[in-house]
């Protein structure tokens, strides 16, 4: 398989900007050239560069570039990741008890441990109460692989023990070593697709709280006001919108205000 070289880096990171808004830098080079070697032997193609030519061009069917986004989106999380959301989260439900369903969008839910660990704690606290978690993300594979609700134990270090006994069903036999989430948690889970660089699907209801976490990274602070503003158009008066700790909408002019880090209401 041949290298990939700078011009078709170049040209396939920009066809990838204009789909997803996310820029890949020259530091992603092996990252890319990893991927798309793979989706190249797969499709049978043994030059790299002519494979990139391929989908650059408009020349190869709808679906490749569809498993292209898909596999450049980078897409590693794991269950209760940044813990701090979900004990103020859980606070919040304690002070305020919802009145009537209470709604959650988990806005790049990758493969869906983000989704799944805000129902464990819904369920936990509001029981049989209504609630609901929409889980969306970029990739159609990871949202594929969030239906199903399948994940190593390693991705499950961080969920509380009487969380796992409740909720997850532990492989036996080859399936050991994974983890099930169990089907009552699965049913009150939605998963779709939905690019937050484009006008979000029709379907999607307000929420009380919304998760958009670890994906403002990768865009300019135009790119990323542009994104917040679209999202808080499903955000409730006074909901709760929680981002990456690493990730500040302070110079943005958002009508967003700070509760503490990477905690915001819609103001």
């Amino acid at each position: 398989m041949s290298a990939l070289s700078p011009k078709a880096f170049q040209s396939v990171t920009q066809l990838f900007r204009r789909v997803s808004g996310i820029q890949l830098g020259e530091a992603k080079h092996a990252l890319v050239t990893g991927r798309l070697q793979r989706l190249a032997q797969e499709a049978g193609e043994t030059d790299l560069n002519a494979y990139v030519d391929r989908i650059v061009g408009g020349h190869a069917p709808a679906e490749e570039m569809t498993r292209v986004i898909d596999r450049l989106t980078t897409n590693e999380t794991y269950f209760f990741r940044e813990p701090q959301h979900f004990n103020h989260l859980a606070e919040h439900l304690e002070h305020h008890p919802p009145q009537g369903e209470f709604q959650v969008w988990s806005a790049a839910s990758s493969s869906g441990e983000e989704a799944y660990s805000v129902a464990m704690l819904l369920a936990d606290l509001l029981g049989e109460a209504p609630w609901r978690v929409t889980g969306t993300d970029l990739s159609t594979a990871v949202v594929e692989q969030a239906r199903r609700g399948l994940y190593t134990m390693e991705r499950a270090r961080m969920v509380p023990p009487d969380y796992l006994k409740r909720f997850c069903l532990k492989g036996q036999g080859e399936q050991a070593g994974q983890l099930l989430v169990a089907r009552a948690l699965r049913a009150r889970v939605h998963f779709t697709q939905a690019n937050l660089m484009q006008p979000l699907p029709d379907d999607l209801p307000m929420f009380d709280v919304i998760f958009l976490r670890n994906v403002l990274i990768y865009f300019d602070n135009d790119a990323k006001a542009e994104i917040v503003r679209r999202v808080l158009g499903h955000l409730k008066p006074d909901g709760l919108l929680y981002t990456g700790h690493a990730e500040s909408l302070s110079t943005l002019k958002l009508p967003v205000r700070a509760l503490a880090t990477a905690i915001h209401v819609h103001a």
